[in-house]
């Protein structure tokens, strides 16, 4: 099988790449990736050395927004895994263009050429943001969206986008939507890599409001194994929750962070809160766990404790990206999502 992977050198894509051609994925064993990523800021090449020269890697850099180059890639695939997306809220608020452009555009064009190309199925990994917040109960499938940001919005249009594919075309689209994601190789943007580093480094951690928003945190191996089972096994035209079982206020996130750094709250300051900020995320995953067998296998303290000691012992690979930041001005400094 030949798998095109889109966004495959960002934090969740690359760790589906590594885990795919790790033989981590027992339906998927000895497929092929092509990886197809525009190295913005947050994907980065770095990402995919542990399999770097295994043969079965190919890397292309592009944008999915150009047409061209995504005709030229995508014959020959049997799938496409379509992880590439611009995702923080921060950034939406501060400016959406990119965010409609990539997320919708990049999603219309990657579904034609999938149809031109007669490629099998089209799995498009979305976010539980597309349902908006919920003072009590859970998400499931069924619920109507109601995005509250424009990165929210950009992730609902092109989950749409997608439906509408397989209703009118039908076209083998299988969609995911996932709660918070963390592990190695998260971009410091995110609020447990920004506060772990920014905590190691010495520094203070910001805190949205009375932060008591509420998030539900998966690891990224369990999100990107979900993935490989909708992919594998995923109804065509379904829809999956993926969630992680431990929904935290921002609070007791910070709580824990912080005793995981050997920090106090003095370094904690309070920030005004977000526009638009949902206040709880929660989905109900029943259906890909009655359907495709899927169970999250990371606790919650286990992967926060490996977590930050990645980012303890890998320094070298998160510091040049802070101070890259910090030189270009980008918003990495108040992010609770």
């Amino acid at each position: 099988m030949r798998m095109l992977v889109t966004g495959g050198a960002g934090f969740i894509g690359s760790c589906f790449v590594r885990t795919l051609l790790g033989e981590g994925y027992p339906g998927l064993a000895g497929t092929r990736a092509t990886v197809l990523d525009a190295l913005a800021y947050s994907g980065i090449r770095a990402n995919l050395d542990d399999v770097a020269a295994d043969a079965r890697l190919s890397f292309v850099k592009g944008d999915i927004c150009d047409a061209a180059l995504v005709d030229e890639v995508a014959p020959g695939h049997d799938l496409i895994v379509h992880f590439a997306a611009q995702s923080h809220v921060d950034r939406s608020i501060l400016g959406a263009e990119e965010f409609a452009r990539t997320n919708v555009l990049g999603t219309q064009v990657l579904l034609d050429a999938a149809r031109r190309h007669r490629i099998t199925r089209f799995v498009h990994v979305s976010t539980d943001e597309v349902y908006g917040s919920t003072a009590s109960g859970s998400f499931t499938e069924q619920q109507p969206l109601a995005p509250s940001s424009p990165y929210s919005a950009s992730k609902a249009g092109s989950d749409l986008l997608a439906q509408a594919y397989s209703c009118t075309h039908g076209q083998d689209v299988v969609i995911t939507r996932c709660t918070n994601n963390y592990g190695p190789y998260q971009f410091p943007e995110k609020v447990i890599p920004r506060f772990v580093t920014n905590l190691l480094d010495g520094g203070t951690v910001p805190l949205y409001g009375d932060g008591r928003h509420v998030r539900d945190w998966l690891h990224v191996d369990d999100h990107c194994r979900a993935v490989a089972l909708a992919a594998v096994y995923g109804q065509p035209g379904a829809v999956y929750n993926v969630g992680g079982g431990t929904e935290l206020t921002n609070a007791e996130l910070t709580a824990r962070l912080l005793a995981a750094c050997g920090a106090g709250w003095d370094r904690v300051r309070h920030v005004p809160d977000r526009k638009g900020h949902d206040r709880r995320y929660s989905l109900d995953d029943t259906r890909i766990r009655t359907e495709l067998g899927y169970r999250p296998r990371t606790g919650f303290e286990d992967g926060l404790r490996s977590t930050v000691g990645w980012y303890r012992d890998h320094r070298n690979w998160w510091e040049p990206l802070k101070e890259g930041a910090s030189q270009r001005s980008e918003p990495l400094a108040r992010t609770t999502s």
